[in-house]
């Protein structure tokens, strides 16, 4: 997979009508397979012919025709997911028949075309790999340590107060981790040694 994956910045839908039968796709963002699932609960519309979709999370996948011919629906929806470059997405494309059938390869094409265009015009933001630094320092410096850390575009995920002065993780983009390091060792005079944690 590319290094420039992207996910959705919020929610969307498109739809379009293919040969009488309507196509609606919802996609969204997720964190985990777990969000991925609920949103299908969530957005499956017991009235349509069909709720079919398929979602990707890192190295997780899976698809579902929903009773639509076998590899004509779930998997075109998860080659549009990896065609337009996303990651950490779920897509469920609903369909309403409208009395004309589109055969395999048209619906292939309708559920594949409606997801992908879906994402097209979704708003999208690049996902960022993250890494983690330990850091033990005085009460002293910590107001200056913390206000260091935000500037680099770092963020206090736990803050803990110990006898001999806190102990602070720090969430930040993994290309800033050294950088942030060599500011917290520079700024202490060596006294501080940032340790990744992963």
């Amino acid at each position: 997979m590319s290094a420039s994956l992207e996910t959705l910045a919020s929610p969307w839908r498109h739809e379009e009508d293919i040969r009488k039968s309507r196509f609606l796709a919802q996609a969204t963002p997720v964190g985990s397979t777990a969000e991925a699932l609920a949103f299908v609960d969530t957005v499956g519309d017991v009235t349509a012919t069909h709720n079919c979709w398929a979602y990707r999370v890192g190295d997780a996948y899976r698809f579902n025709d929903d009773g639509e011919p076998g590899g004509t629906a779930g998997r075109p929806i998860l080659q549009a997911i990896d065609g337009q470059g996303c990651d950490r997405v779920v897509v469920v494309v609903t369909r309403w028949y409208g009395g004309i059938k589109l055969g395999a390869g048209g619906l292939a094409r309708a559920y594949g075309g409606t997801a992908a265009e879906c994402l097209r015009l979704a708003p999208r933001v690049a996902i960022v790999a993250m890494g983690r630094l330990f850091i033990h320092c005085d009460f002293a410096e910590l107001a200056l340590v913390t206000a260091r850390i935000r500037d680099m575009e770092g963020t206090i995920e736990q803050e803990a107060f110990v006898a001999d002065g806190a102990e602070l993780t720090v969430l930040a983009p993994l290309d800033r981790l050294d950088a942030i390091a060599a500011r917290v060792i520079d700024l202490s005079r060596g006294r501080i040694q940032p340790r990744r944690v992963d």
